[in-house]
């Protein structure tokens, strides 16, 4: 078995039912490692580099990089698009959103958009959103997130106030659709992200 394979088995699998790896799945977990792998020095790589030069356990450091990376701001924020889609529901909700995000009603915000170090489109979410399409259309998966998804996308990309701010989609807003097609559950999303910088 691959890694993604063995992973998927080793998720799945319980000893009174076979389980057969869906080699879709398999591929879509993959991808998803390479595209999460680390990059750049970001908050969780530095957590484990400063805990790390107090010669702390190994372990430890590591524990302390995955509590970083835990965070709506880094490593939770494609759970955090998957609560923000639900938030908004359908397609027709996504005008008076998009309003509220601009005018900052009630701390909404637009969640798997911008970039610390990507100021343009994030190279990883075109791969990820080409992923994501790809699994719909291969398991003939239909999600009604993915539709506000690609609609709010487009709503954000054609909006001169996300523009000037240089707010794209980043590798997470389309990353928790993919896992949840695949059938991994939302509380174990930042765990999936470990998993591509371990």
């Amino acid at each position: 078995l691959t890694y993604a394979e063995n992973f998927l088995h080793m998720t799945h699998a319980t000893p009174t039912k076979a389980y057969k790896v869906n080699p879709i799945h398999a591929r879509a977990i993959d991808k998803f490692l390479i595209l999460h792998a680390d990059h750049e020095q970001n908050a969780s790589t530095s957590t484990v580099r400063i805990a790390g030069s107090s010669q702390a356990n190994p372990f430890a450091c590591i524990a302390a990089g995955i509590a970083s990376l835990w965070g709506p701001a880094h490593g939770g924020a494609n759970e955090a698009v998957i609560k923000m889609l639900n938030e908004i529901g359908s397609v027709e909700n996504i005008p008076k959103f998009i309003d509220d995000v601009k005018n900052k009603r009630s701390g909404i915000r637009l969640m798997g958009f911008g970039h610390r170090v990507y100021k343009n489109y994030d190279p990883r979410a075109q791969y990820m959103r080409i992923l994501c399409n790809q699994i719909f259309e291969q398991l003939e998966y239909d999600d009604p997130q993915l539709q506000v998804a690609i609609a709010l996308e487009r709503a954000a990309l054609h909006d001169e106030y996300f523009k000037k701010r240089n707010l794209y989609p980043n590798v997470d807003f389309y990353s928790g659709i993919v896992l949840r097609a695949v059938g991994i559950p939302l509380e174990m999303y930042t765990v999936m992200f470990a998993l591509g910088r371990s």
